[in-house]
């Protein structure tokens, strides 16, 4: 049993998720330690990828970093939104092919057997395809209750089928996801990984990328991984990551970062209120008359601690980065004002454009 004082929790979730001020080298070592990098088309500043890849390894990174690892080394792979080491594809294949799906699902893709197996036949056929290229030949509609769907069932049917492992994504064409028979996009991987042994896998993953996690959080999904912890002040049951409590006596610093509002450090939301005493809310979807900090205000950790938001734009047409406001959650001294106004100033830079707003 590990004893945990709070300060020391918060180093550990912060280290675990390369915000300290030992930054990863490239996006494979940030992938590798992340497990996950979430794909997402909102680009209030930048798409998640991207400021996610950026707020880690700082001016360095570049977008074609990123496309390169997945589509030419292949040491990244794209799966269910996010990129992920490829480390992880000897657990995560089995897993895709024995997946159980909700009733409704199944009984869609029962419906549309032969819709699946035409999209099979034509990408054992022709290779690698974009969505628009294959044709709907679809019996049933699935139920658009999200409203993420049109009505043509391609898109929606690829996704089912990578899901179980039958299809992959193989690169982009822009934004457009191309699609390959699993088969040829995870050529060569060893799939015989038992179930149980590749959960644990997964698990013992998830929590190397929290550092530590709630024990039963539906969120970090770390089960039994790891050595159990109690943190000062906190009731709940805690596993944690022991390479990370070794590494507690070997400090590199803090630094500030500005994390995307769909970073993996802000998506177990009660861990953060637990730990960092931070409640975030994404207000992307809220009235306008309802929001506090913004549309998509961005999350700032300086050291161990969310001080701040900031609420900014980019500028397409002007090509400037527009900053409405930095919002203090608590009043910045002066040394976390000048880290904050360089990271954002850092954050222009990165982007090619000027700041406009800080003065």
């Amino acid at each position: 049993m590990h004893r945990l004082t709070r300060d020391d929790a918060r180093r550990i979730a912060v280290r675990a998720q390369l915000l300290d001020a030992d930054r990863p080298a490239d996006v494979v070592e940030l992938a590798e330690q992340l497990g996950a990098i979430k794909i997402d088309p909102t680009a209030v500043i930048a798409p998640s990828e991207h400021s996610i890849c950026w707020s880690r390894i700082g001016w360095s990174y570049e977008p074609g970093q990123l496309s390169k690892a997945v589509e030419d080394d292949r040491l990244l792979f794209e799966y269910d939104g996010h990129f992920r080491p490829s480390s992880l594809l000897p657990a995560l294949w089995p897993l895709m092919r024995t997946r159980r799906v909700r009733e409704a699902t199944r009984q869609y893709l029962d419906a549309n057997a032969a819709f699946r197996a035409d999209i099979l036949a034509r990408l054992g056929r022709e290779g690698a395809l974009l969505a628009a290229d294959i044709p709907d030949t679809s019996a049933v509609q699935a139920k658009n209750e999200s409203g993420w769907y049109g009505s043509n069932q391609v898109p929606r049917m690829l996704e089912l089928m990578s899901y179980l492992g039958e299809v992959a994504v193989s690169g982009r064409v822009g934004r457009q996801r191309v699609w390959d028979l699993a088969e040829r996009v995870y050529d060569g991987v060893d799939a015989s990984m038992d179930p149980a042994e590749a959960e644990a896998v997964l698990a013992g993953r998830r929590l190397q990328a929290y550092g530590i996690a709630r024990q039963k959080s539906p969120w970090a999904g770390v089960g039994a991984a790891g050595e159990e912890a109690t943190v000062e002040g906190s009731a709940w049951r805690w596993r944690v990551d022991p390479e990370a409590v070794e590494a507690l006596a070997d400090d590199p610093g803090g630094r500030a970062a500005i994390l995307n509002p769909y970073d993996r450090m802000l998506f177990d939301r009660p861990r953060l209120t637990e730990l960092f005493d931070f409640t975030f809310v994404l207000e992307q979807f809220k009235p306008k008359h309802q929001r506090v900090y913004g549309y998509f205000a961005h999350p700032i950790l300086v050291g161990d601690r969310f001080i701040g938001l900031l609420d900014a734009a980019l500028d397409k047409k002007k090509e400037t980065l527009v900053v409405g406001a930095v919002h203090e959650l608590v009043p910045f001294d002066d040394d976390e004002r000048e880290m904050v106004l360089a990271e954002i100033r850092d954050l222009g830079e990165w982007l090619g454009v000027p700041v406009r707003g800080l003065d």
